[in-house]
């Protein structure tokens, strides 16, 4: 079968989304960087956390919540721990699993950190945008995300 080559047009927009995303990544975790001393994969690793009951999750699905690899995740979690913001224990359930856990000074320095990090979030994607813009993009993320987990994607418009 002969590949479906983009259009010059899907070429463009693919180009431009890499770009946008790069460039936002880029700026969130600079922000983060400069004023709360973490990247952004570690704030995201402590915000998955302090939304979870307890603050505390398996670590397979804390590596399925944060998109990361087991390996990537154990070494940042290994760092996190160095800093005090995270505690490992095992599964109780589970002998091989082990928990990640939110300590309280974990949930300190996320507290601290989330303000900057949400203007940042406003002010790079959000500002850039219309009402309409912000909710399409919101629409395109939800399909791509479901058709990518073998999902049927909510139809524009029905939410």
């Amino acid at each position: 079968m002969d590949p479906r080559w983009l259009t010059s047009r899907e070429m463009g927009t693919w180009l431009a989304y890499l770009a946008a995303a790069r460039k936002l990544e880029e700026a969130l975790d600079r922000q983060l960087q400069r004023d709360s001393g973490m990247s952004h994969a570690y704030y995201t690793i402590l915000a998955t956390l302090s939304a979870t009951p307890g603050w505390a999750l398996r670590m397979s699905e804390l590596a399925k919540a944060t998109n990361s690899s087991q390996s990537r995740l154990s070494h940042a979690v290994a760092r996190l721990e160095e800093a005090g913001w995270v505690s490992r224990s095992g599964c109780p359930s589970d002998k091989r699993g082990s928990i990640a856990s939110l300590t309280d000074a974990g949930h300190q320095v996320l507290a601290e950190a989330a303000p900057g990090h949400v203007e940042a979030v406003r002010s790079h994607l959000f500002d850039a945008l219309t009402a309409e813009q912000a909710e399409q993009l919101g629409e395109i993320c939800e399909a791509i995300l479901a058709h990518s987990s073998g999902q049927v994607p909510v139809a524009a418009g029905s939410r």
